[in-house]
């Protein structure tokens, strides 16, 4: 289903969500953390999904907990990430944008947030060296934290702004509104940086017109609730807005009941610009080749509108004209 001749690319995964569990094990040792297992075996349950949650926040919690609570230090952050990257180019991937929350990374054992990020950008740039594989980095934001909060987690991002290529606002989408953070975006768009935005997940599509229109998203996470506006959709058209689909995880959080209710053959069908993606692939069990051999004929995509969502991936991802140009040549010449 995955078209050879293509390059491979997910724009929408997180870091937290891509440790190995052999390493949560690892780091909990290293760090004294009380894991509810002391196997890989048995860990992994209490790690990867295996049933649907009621919301986005109850998917996260308390697998997510477990997996930033063994960051104990920025050596750790540095092991997830170059692994995350090695992880991606043993799956084929050909291009990754990696996004991550260094005031969330922090917070278990209060490491300082500037140095998380230190040690993300090192991790992925060695990395993506040593194994080829062309990786950006996105900052989030963590809106579950409140502005203040967000102001911190801002300045220490912008401490590597030339190593960045966007930023993100994720989390609590209900409770706190993209309203909050205008004057963020405001400083990120100031400083260079692309916009994508966790919006429309479970919430209704005020939150996706918010994201386009206070906060200058020219890509949007997850989306679902977009199908529910046609004036929206038509937006998203007539402006090439980016709509970032992970089909496995809004399963798993219930944002739709199956794979056959996504709404994005819809999407596909109407022309606007999506993308298939793995978000968090560790936690969900799947990788991004599930996605696209598995979960998105499910949901009604023939092998031609595989082939257009991957391209459309190349035409979303943050990079020159000649970077995009670079890997289509080589895909193709592979």
């Amino acid at each position: 289903m995955i078209a050879p001749d293509l390059p491979l690319i997910d724009l929408h995964r997180h870091l937290e969500g891509s440790i190995r569990v052999a390493t949560i094990l690892d780091l909990g040792h290293q760090h004294h953390v009380n894991l509810p297992a002391d196997t890989v075996d048995n860990l992994r349950p209490f790690i990867v999904a295996s049933d649907s949650k009621p919301n986005v926040m109850a998917f996260l919690m308390p697998c997510i907990q477990w997996m930033v609570g063994v960051l104990g230090d920025t050596t750790a952050c540095h092991r997830i990430t170059y692994e995350a990257v090695e992880d991606a180019h043993r799956e084929g991937l050909d291009y990754l944008e990696l996004r991550f929350s260094p005031y969330f990374m922090a917070q278990p054992h209060q490491l300082d947030v500037a140095a998380v990020v230190e040690a993300v950008v090192d991790g992925a740039q060695q990395a993506s060296r040593d194994f080829g594989l062309k990786t950006n980095l996105i900052g989030i934001i963590s809106r579950t934290y409140g502005a203040e909060a967000g102001w911190r987690e801002l300045e220490a991002l912008l401490t590597k702004r030339d190593d960045l290529v966007a930023l993100d606002l994720a989390g609590d989408e209900i409770n706190f509104p993209a309203e909050l953070f205008v004057e963020h975006f405001r400083r990120a768009r100031e400083a260079g940086w692309q916009i994508t935005i966790h919006a429309g997940e479970g919430v209704n599509t005020h939150s996706v017109w918010q994201a386009i229109q206070l906060l200058g998203a020219t890509r949007i996470g997850h989306g679902i609730n977009v199908i529910e506006d046609h004036a929206l959709m038509n937006y998203f058209v007539k402006h090439r807005i980016g709509l970032e689909i992970s089909l496995t995880s809004n399963l798993q959080t219930s944002v739709v009941p199956s794979y056959a209710a996504h709404p994005l053959r819809k999407f596909v069908d109407e022309g606007l610009l999506v993308s298939i993606n793995s978000d968090d692939p560790v936690m969900s069990g799947i990788d991004l080749r599930y996605e696209y051999e598995v979960a998105a004929p499910a949901a009604g995509l023939s092998s031609a509108d595989l082939r257009r969502v991957q391209e459309n991936a190349l035409t979303m991802a943050y990079l020159s004209e000649n970077e995009k140009q670079h890997l289509r040549d080589r895909a193709l010449h592979r």
